[in-house]
């Protein structure tokens, strides 16, 4: 027998949903000192920013991904 998904409707969109996350990271790493967990916590924010960009750039007509006007 299968386990039933715990399925939720999202009212964010991923890029919203992205960018907050890199936002309070952010904000978290403001507040702690140099070492591994402040960096982290800012690697993380930026790939929640390269994945925002890539979902925008992924989802964009082929033309405009092309350079195309």
């Amino acid at each position: 027998m299968t386990a039933k998904r715990n399925r939720r409707k999202q009212t964010q969109t991923l890029q919203e949903r992205l960018a907050a996350f890199a936002d309070s990271a952010r904000e978290r790493a403001r507040d702690l000192p140099p070492g591994r967990e402040r960096e982290m916590l800012l690697r993380r924010a930026k790939q929640n920013e390269v994945t925002s960009n890539l979902t925008d750039w992924l989802s964009a007509p082929v033309a405009s991904r092309r350079g195309h006007p």
